[in-house]
């Protein structure tokens, strides 16, 4: 018996072997094997990578979100502070067209009244009483009473028309009530008194004595 080993012995001629098949069980036997450490370290590695890049990606999101929001924000604050301000300009200016037109009938009033008060202000001041005489001492006297009493009506229809006269108002425009006219009898002396009682009764005095001289010089043509 021949102790060489000869493969050939071993093949069946009815059953070729199929091309490849080596190859293929080969590969199949790679399937099933466990991973290598390399293998998992590679794999791991390459997760790790993922994850990276995944944050930074949201992280991109979350900073384009912010950046949005901003922009919202900020159209948000834009829409709303230009409607609030349209409001209230236009409100401003209705309210200042108002007050001008008040304003300037109130000025054309107190340009009248300062006339008015003016001029009545000169009469008074003109009237002078150390001017009288005693012939034109009751007309004076009734053209100065007439003047005084003109003047208060003008200050009290002054003082009726603004309130800054009476003392309504605060601050600089409350001013005091000027003081009223001056008595034109007050503050004086007995021989002042005693003047004017010879001016108001000198007419009749005389006419007195006329009337005594003409009764006594028919007295005496009787005799």
């Amino acid at each position: 018996m021949s102790s060489d080993y000869d493969a050939a012995d071993f093949v069946d001629g009815d059953f070729p072997p199929k091309p490849g098949g080596s190859a293929a069980a080969a590969a199949g036997a790679g399937l099933n094997r466990a991973p290598t450490r390399a293998e998992v370290d590679a794999r791991v590695g390459e997760a790790q990578q993922k994850i990276a890049e995944l944050k930074r990606a949201q992280e991109e999101l979350e900073r384009e979100r912010a950046s949005l929001e901003e922009t919202r924000r900020r159209q948000i604050e834009f829409q709303t502070g230009r409607e609030e301000v349209i409001s209230q300009i236009v409100r401003a200016v209705g309210l200042l067209q108002e007050a001008e037109v008040a304003a300037r009938r109130d000025a054309e009033q107190m340009a009248k009244s300062l006339g008015d008060l003016q001029h009545a202000l000169d009469k008074v001041q003109a009237t002078r009483a150390d001017n009288w005489t005693r012939e034109n001492f009751n007309a004076e006297l009734t053209r100065g009473l007439t003047a005084v009493e003109a003047a208060r009506m003008e200050w009290n229809s002054a003082r009726q028309k603004f309130a800054l006269l009476s003392g309504n108002l605060p601050g600089a425009l409350a001013n005091p009530a000027p003081p009223p006219p001056r008595d034109l009898f007050a503050d004086r002396s007995f021989w002042d008194w005693c003047k004017l009682g010879l001016a108001l009764n000198g007419p009749l005095v005389v006419v007195a004595l006329l009337a005594f001289a003409i009764v006594m010089a028919v007295l005496t043509g009787r005799r």
